[in-house]
């Protein structure tokens, strides 16, 4: 299997390794707040779950434009604020986060060479291929998985300060 197709499964496979991960986690564990600036890790995979749309806009921006240029992603306090209102159950933004995951793979999958070529504009990045892009998704999943776990599971003494 060549380089972009591991990258591809992978995508796909974190569909589930989300999913089954999250399903270990008690309830009551979800919303704990483990410190002042610290998510809950319900607040991961909402998050988690609340890119995913702006990350198949990114993909498709690569798919139709020669040179996309790409707008950092700056939250909106006011529009989460209106969301935490509206807890989802947790169940249900895993089901979002796979529903725009998997379109996600479908699109990169349908990419010709010269999308895999394409470099386009970030302002955070002094770089911006689209190899970079899928690769960010990868990196994004993995640093809220990482931070889920330590949530969940280290002790209070030791968790990181990221």
């Amino acid at each position: 299997m060549d380089y972009r197709n591991h990258l591809i499964q992978s995508l796909s496979l974190n569909m589930d390794i989300l999913r089954r991960f999250v399903s270990q986690i008690p309830e009551i564990k979800l919303h704990l707040r483990r410190g002042e600036r610290f998510w809950t890790i319900y607040e991961h995979v909402h998050h988690l779950a609340l890119v995913q749309p702006m990350l198949f806009r990114r993909i498709r921006q690569f798919v139709k434009e020669e040179h996309p240029v790409i707008h950092a992603f700056t939250p909106n306090p006011e529009e989460d604020k209106k969301q935490d209102a509206h807890l989802k159950p947790v169940h249900e933004l895993l089901e979002s986060f796979a529903s725009w995951r998997e379109k996600q793979v479908d699109l990169i999958q349908s990419c010709n060479e010269d999308v895999w070529k394409r470099v386009g504009e970030h302002p955070e990045y002094d770089q911006y291929p689209f190899e970079t892009l899928i690769l960010h998704i990868l990196a994004h999943d993995g640093f809220h998985l990482y931070r889920m776990e330590e949530l969940w599971l280290v002790k209070d003494g030791s968790l990181s300060k990221l």
